[in-house]
């Protein structure tokens, strides 16, 4: 399943309560203050919730920056274009 660059740039907004002027496509775990342990897990929950998926534990403690996201979202069938 194909899903737009801009529904995953929207999962980060979301989750992270950030404005559309920041670069998300940059964005790295604790590279801001919203992206901690806890913004994390609700990173999670949010792409979950928008592309009905279930990470697992590896693919969580994985997902280190929006770019690796992108790597792991493709295990489950989802292609960002």
């Amino acid at each position: 399943m194909t899903k737009s660059i801009d529904e995953y740039k929207t999962a980060f907004r979301e989750a992270f309560g950030i404005e559309s002027d920041v670069d998300v496509a940059a964005l790295e775990y604790e590279s801001i203050s919203e992206w901690d342990s806890i913004g994390h897990m609700g990173l999670m929950a949010e792409l979950e919730d928008r592309f009905g998926i279930n990470f697992e534990t590896d693919d969580i403690v994985g997902f280190s920056s929006y770019k690796v996201g992108i790597e792991i979202l493709k295990k489950y069938g989802i292609t960002i274009g």
